[in-house]
């Protein structure tokens, strides 16, 4: 899926093939732009605790699932 308009339409699909592959894409999406974001945040400071509470998660979940990443 090449872009945003191609992910939304695949995401509406009535086509599991075509839906379940939008899925996949943006899931990926996502995770880039969690690392880029955490990364981002890090760099100006803040604890792992206000990532965690901007990601509605708790501190050790995301210090576990990001700090080597940094």
């Amino acid at each position: 899926m090449a872009n945003t308009v191609d992910l939304a339409n695949g995401a509406a699909s009535k086509d599991p093939a075509v839906g379940l592959q939008a899925v996949r894409a943006l899931r990926e999406l996502v995770e880039r732009l969690e690392v880029l974001q955490v990364r981002n945040a890090r760099g100006q400071g803040w604890s792992w605790q206000e990532v965690a509470r901007c990601l509605g998660v708790t501190k050790q979940t995301v210090h576990r699932k990001h700090a080597r990443r940094i």
